[in-house]
Order: C-alpha cells, then sequence, then structure tokens
C-alpha cells in the first residue's frame, strides 16, 4: 500500500495548480524536486542518496572542495582550495550569516565557517612564517601575540560569538584590503611606508575596534558594526592614509596630555615642599617610638588589636550559615544574594542583576552663614546632585564588604606577627595593599612593601584571590585582568634578600638625603610598559613573605593601616597611621585621604590620572583609568611620616631635648633630674585649636 501512495507522487495532479485540497497526494509544480546538478550525479541504485566517500590518502592530490551552503547563499561566491587535509573537522554549528547591504561585486567570498582562510592574511601558515618573518615594531613590540578571535567581554556579550566573529572577519578583511593598496600606492614615499601596518598589528587594529564598539554601545552593536565595515568597505587609499594620520595625532596628543597632567597639578599646588629633619636615616629610625600611634582602643573603628577568640568565630560562622549568601551591596545598598562555586542551574554568581552606581563621593559645599540658601551636595564622579540619579556607571553583579573581625576569621584566620631574629632592628617598613571583590567580599589582590626612609622596594606580588572574582575593582586597585593573566609564578629566592634590586622603574629616582626628600615622577606609565608582575597563590603565602621582612618590633608604616592589615589577617603591635597622624578636626571615623594630605602637607600630586580634568572624571588614559599604585602610596606614607618627625622634632628640641650618641635625651628638671617633659606623641595645639604645624582644611 505505502509503494501505490509513493507512486501517485509522481502523477500529475489532474486539477493541477488550481487544485485545494491540502493533502492531495498527486505531484504539483510546488513539491517538485530541483534537477541535481551535473557534477552530484552518480550512477547506480542509490544515486539519490548521498554516497560515502572514500578517504583520501595522504598521498593522493586534494581537489575543490564543494561550496557549503553559506557560500552559495552568497553572490559569486569564490570557491576555497584546501590545500591539506582538515584536522579536526569544522563544527556543524550553523553560523549566523552578517548580512551587509553591498554590492554583489563586493560581497564577501569567505564563508564564515573557514576561519582559518579568512586570516590567511594575518596568520600565515608554518611553512610561510618560516620563509619570512615579519618584524613587530618596537613600540608594540611588548603587547600579546593574538589570534583573530573576538575577545572575552565583562557582562552580557552584545551580539552571539559567530556574529561577533563574523564581523570581526569582515573587518580585518578591509583593514588587510586597504593596508595592501596603500603599500602599492606607497613607491617611494618614506611617510606612507610608515603608516603601513603588520599583519600583527592588523589584527589588533580589528580587535580593538570590535571590542570598543561592543563596550561602548552594545546596545546598538549590530548596527554600528554593520556601518563601520560598509564604511571601510567604501574607503579609498587616500582616505585610509588620513585617518592613520589622525590616529596617530591622536595618540601624540594624549601621550602629551598624559606628561602635562601631572606638571600641571603641581603648577597649581606650587613648588614641593622639602623635608628637611636635620637626622641622619639611622637616626630618624631611632625617632620612630616618639610617633608610634596606639590602636588598643580603636577596635571600633575596625582595628583588630587580637585575634578573635574561637567562640567569636564560632558564632560568626553560624550567621552566615543563617544568612544564606544574602548580602547588602556596598555601592548600591540593594539586598542580593551570593553563590560561591556558582548556582547550579545557571552557574551564576550573584543575583539581582546588574548594580548601577555613583563611584565618587558626596561633595558638601562649603557653608555660607550669610546665605539663606543651602546648597545641595553633588557627587564628585559626574558632579551630578544627589538624588538625581541613581548611578553613573554600571557594573555586572554588586559586590558587599566584611568588616566583622571574627567573620573575617572564618575565611583566613588572624595571626599575630612572629618573631623573626634575622630582621635588623633598624629597620622600617612602609606597605600598602590593595583590594577586589570576590564572592567572600573583599580579599587581597596585590601587595607592595618598601624600606623606610629611602623607600627601596622590599616585595611588589600580586595574589591569586581564594573565592571567585565579581569586580577587580581596578579603578582603586589598579589591578587589571592582564596583570593577572600575564604575571608570573613567584619563585623564591635563597637566601632571601630584603632589598629586591628590580629594574629602575620600580625604584625611586633619588635617594633620600639627610636634608632633601625625593621628588618621585607622578606620570603613570604606558598600558604596553606596565610593570611585570608576579603572583603567589595564596593569601598566607603572601603573609609569609611579608613576615620576613619584618618582626613585631619593627614599626609598619601606612595609610589607613586597619584595612590593609584585616585584609592580609595580621595583628601588628607596632604602628605609624597617617590617618591617626594627621587626624580629622571631627576625629574618626572622618579622616582626610591620603592624596589630599599629601597636596596639604608636601604640595605633592599623588593618584594624577592623565585625564583628571576631564567633565566626568570617568576616562584615563587609553581610554580607562590605570588606578592607584600601591607602591606610590607606600612611600607618600612614608613622606608624610618624615614631615611629621621634621615637625616634632623641632618642637622637642624647643623643649630641651638633645641627641647623644644616636639616643634622644629628655630635658632636665631644676633639680637635675632628667624630665620627660611633655610627652612626645600627645597633641600640642595652637589657640585655634589645630595642631603645631599641620595645615587646616580651608
Amino acid at each position: 500500500m505505502d509503494t501505490v501512495l509513493q507512486n501517485l507522487g509522481s502523477i500529475p495532479c489532474p486539477h493541477g495548480d488550481r487544485c485545494t485540497e491540502s493533502g492531495c497526494l498527486f505531484q504539483h509544480s510546488w513539491n517538485k524536486k530541483p534537477a541535481a546538478p551535473a557534477s552530484a550525479k552518480h550512477d547506480g541504485p542509490d544515486a539519490d542518496d548521498n554516497p560515502r566517500k572514500r578517504r583520501k590518502l595522504s598521498t593522493e592530490p586534494t581537489q575543490s572542495t564543494t561550496p557549503t551552503t553559506a557560500e552559495s547563499s552568497q553572490p559569486n561566491p569564490e570557491p576555497v582550495t584546501a590545500k591539506k587535509p582538515v584536522s579536526p573537522p569544522p563544527l556543524g554549528r550553523k553560523p549566523t550569516v552578517l548580512s551587509v547591504q553591498s554590492s554583489p561585486s563586493e560581497a564577501p567570498a569567505t564563508p564564515a565557517t573557514k576561519p582559518a582562510a579568512v586570516s590567511s592574511h594575518a596568520n600565515p601558515t608554518p611553512e610561510k612564517s618560516a620563509e619570512k618573518k615579519v618584524p613587530i615594531r618596537k613600540a608594540q613590540a611588548s603587547r600579546k601575540v593574538e589570534t583573530l578571535n573576538p575577545r572575552m567581554l565583562k557582562g552580557v556579550a552584545p551580539a552571539t560569538f559567530e556574529f561577533r566573529f563574523k564581523a570581526l572577519t569582515m573587518l580585518h578583511e578591509q583593514f588587510v584590503r586597504l593596508n595592501k593598496e596603500m603599500e602599492k600606492a606607497a613607491g617611494k614615499d618614506a611617510e606612507s611606508k610608515k603608516l603601513i601596518l603588520t599583519p600583527q598589528e592588523l589584527i589588533w587594529l580589528s580587535l580593538d575596534l570590535e571590542e570598543k564598539i561592543a563596550m561602548d554601545k552594545p546596545s546598538i552593536y549590530n548596527n554600528v558594526i554593520k556601518n563601520r565595515i560598509m564604511g571601510y568597505k567604501k574607503m579609498t587609499p587616500k582616505q585610509w592614509k588620513a585617518e592613520r594620520l589622525a590616529e596617530i595625532k591622536k595618540e601624540e596628543e594624549r601621550k602629551a596630555a598624559a606628561t602635562q597632567a601631572s606638571s600641571k597639578k603641581q603648577a597649581l599646588l606650587g613648588p614641593p615642599k622639602e623635608i628637611n629633619t636635620g637626622l641622619t636615616p639611622q637616626e630618624e629610625i631611632a625617632f620612630l617610638p616618639h610617633v608610634l600611634t596606639s590602636i588598643t582602643e580603636l577596635a571600633q573603628h575596625g582595628y583588630v588589636p587580637k585575634p578573635p577568640s574561637e567562640e567569636e568565630i564560632k558564632k560568626a560562622r553560624e550567621g552566615v550559615e543563617a544568612a544564606m549568601g544574602w548580602e547588602t551591596c556596598d555601592r548600591c545598598t540593594k539586598r542580593f544574594q551570593v553563590f560561591p562555586g556558582r548556582r547550579e542551574e545557571d552557574g551564576a554568581l550573584t543575583s539581582g542583576g546588574p548594580c548601577t552606581y555613583h563611584w565618587g563621593r558626596l561633595i558638601y559645599p562649603e557653608r555660607n552663614p550669610t546665605s539663606t540658601v543651602q546648597q545641595e551636595r553633588t557627587y564628585r564622579c559626574c558632579k551630578q546632585l544627589a538624588g538625581d540619579s541613581t548611578g553613573c556607571t554600571s557594573c555586572s553583579t554588586h559586590v558587599f564588604t566584611v568588616k566583622s573581625p571574627a567573620r573575617l576569621a572564618t575565611i583566613v584566620p588572624f595571626m599575630e606577627t612572629p618573631e623573626n631574629p634575622s630582621v635588623p632592628k633598624d629597620r622600617a617598613v612602609c606597605f600598602d595593599c590593595e583590594m577586589c571583590y570576590t564572592v567572600n567580599g573583599l580579599e587581597l589582590v596585590r601587595l607592595t612593601a618598601v624600606n623606610w626612609p629611602d623607600g627601596k622596594e622590599l616585595l611588589d606580588i600580586l595574589i591569586r584571590p581564594m573565592g571567585e572574582i565579581l569586580d577587580l575593582n581596578s579603578r582603586f586597585s589598579g589591578v587589571w585582568p592582564e596583570d593577572l593573566i600575564n604575571a608570573e609564578p613567584w619563585k623564591p629566592v635563597a637566601p632571601l634578600n630584603p632589598v629586591i634590586d628590580t629594574d629602575s622603574s620600580s625604584k625611586p629616582p633619588t635617594t633620600t638625603t639627610t636634608t632633601t626628600t625625593t621628588t618621585t615622577t607622578n606620570n603613570p606609565p604606558e598600558p604596553d610598559q606596565r610593570k611585570k608582575m608576579q603572583i603567589v597563590p595564596s593569601l598566607a603565602v603572601a603573609r609569609d613573605l611579608l613576615f620576613s621582612f619584618i618582626s613585631p618590633a619593627t614599626p609598619l608604616i601606612g595609610h589607613g593601616l586597619e584595612n590593609d592589615l584585616n585584609a592580609m589577617r595580621i595583628c601588628h603591635p607596632t604602628l605609624i597611621d597617617t590617618v591617626l597622624l594627621f587626624p580629622h578636626k571631627k576625629a574618626l571615623p572622618y579622616r582626610h585621604g591620603l592624596k589630599m594630605l599629601m597636596e596639604w602637607n608636601l604640595n605633592k600630586a599623588i593618584q594624577v590620572e592623565p585625564d583628571a580634568d576631564s567633565a566626568d572624571g570617568t576616562t584615563g588614559q587609553g581610554g580607562k583609568l590605570l588606578g592607584h599604585d600601591s607602591a606610590e602610596d607606600a612611600r607618600a606614607a612614608g613622606d608624610l611620616v618624615r614631615f611629621k618627625i621634621q615637625h616634632t622634632w623641632a618642637r622637642m628640641k624647643r623643649e630641651g631635648w638633645t641627641l647623644k650618641d644616636g639616643e634622644f635625651v629628655p630635658p632636665k628638671d631644676s633639680k637635675g633630674k632628667k624630665s620627660g617633659g611633655e610627652k612626645p606623641t600627645e597633641v600640642r595645639k595652637t589657640r585655634d585649636g589645630t595642631e603645631e604645624g599641620e595645615l587646616v582644611e580651608v
């Protein structure tokens, strides 16, 4: 019966094309099978089926492959000849075809399923690359070699990978075409020859442009990338040359602006102040006990004098389990849930969607007693009024901070600084830490320690966080994804040298003398000249490295040390915190920032961005901020301590203190006994209530 029904399909319908039966079994014009091409016909009983091809031997010559479906759908497809068997075979997924309005002669002939053929200009085969090596320019020699593959974006991609790959391929094809045409038209023109790009530079140019469009305009990515491709299709070599010259000029202007940013800031502050303590470096170290800051009664402000007890840690662990991952966002204050190890159903790390916030703090206007109009507060990041918008910056996830010492100890326990007989007694260390947001809160990601007062580097490493990273906080930490990717594993040095002499870029330009202070360069490094960092696998390793340079009696110098010590899980008894040396007039928790203290006291500008004077203050070198430099912050804290010693020692000399054989001797009273006089750690106030030698906020 089935055979009879099948035969009816070869008989024309009696009603012809006027047939209205939905399930008619006869043949019609619209269901006729198209005639197979001559090249596709086969003899034998299985001619209608796709015959199984015999596998070719490697010694047999290859033939041109038949065009695929994607190729046949394009006008005037060009056959692609395979020079060797493809292994492994390409995936069978259907690519997303990027449709661009163009004439048939301009249609791309390269299919999306053959990326190897597309990038043949930029990625030559090993045989070709062995014959001719294209040198990379010195200016970009330090950049990582990349292939023609879309870069991974932070957050949700604006299009599928197939679409981005096809767009990137077509963009690269146009760059290669324009570069070749300009090379032919250059002739003996030296200026044009300088504009010719190498194959790797063409790949970098394509990747940079595609990534910029994907990040800046994700909602209209498809239309923007199509318009850019069409624009380059219609571009002539003369226009391409003009565009390259404009890009080079723009890059030079950006570099000039970067070099002038710090000098402009310095011109507003005036000449830097010289620090003249009148003491040698050894005498300055001996003077440090007179400026130590005690934290025994500052537990309510985040300082941890001693490790939490086991009972406190157990109670904190029970609280974390009862919370079931619910936290409050540190930026937008919304409630969200954290999933360490990722949620099973979708692999998410957090709930609540993206986070919109203001990264700058609120600026309180100066109070004018004569004015009756109340001025509103504005955000430092975008200059918007408080309450006008929910935020000017967006992040793909929410983040949170853990401030309880007991809860911090549930992740990594606190440790008191152990005794270390190998550490010299005349040593002081400035250190600074940078943190990133993970599923465990704020975790340490960079540790820098320098010797005081000469500023020589002791330690500068990256730390691999324990939890999954939510946000590197690069705007403030200065650590970018490429820093972690390109970091080399830390290799121990035996014996461990307390002063690691690295390249000259990690040292201060000049050493500190007994009368003057160093003037460090505030120009941020170029992205391609960033310091090559080393990384350690855990916080415990980083803490042991710091312990190798200090002992309980070694003064640790820094700004806001409670954050750094809590991130390191360290309880250290000998501290000099510039937050406590230069207190705010309203007392804690109010405090002055390190950048502000340097400007007020030393007329020095730190943490300067190339585009710091821009309207929004959100862009920096290369279109993004470089972030803080922990080495710069550590040395700045050391300079503030020397400035404090200068004024404290001048006051003590007026009170009768003397220096004999490297020891500071207090004055004697009328009976000939040594009098302690006024305690050096006490603050001497002037008539207006400020500390002597301290500048007042205007």
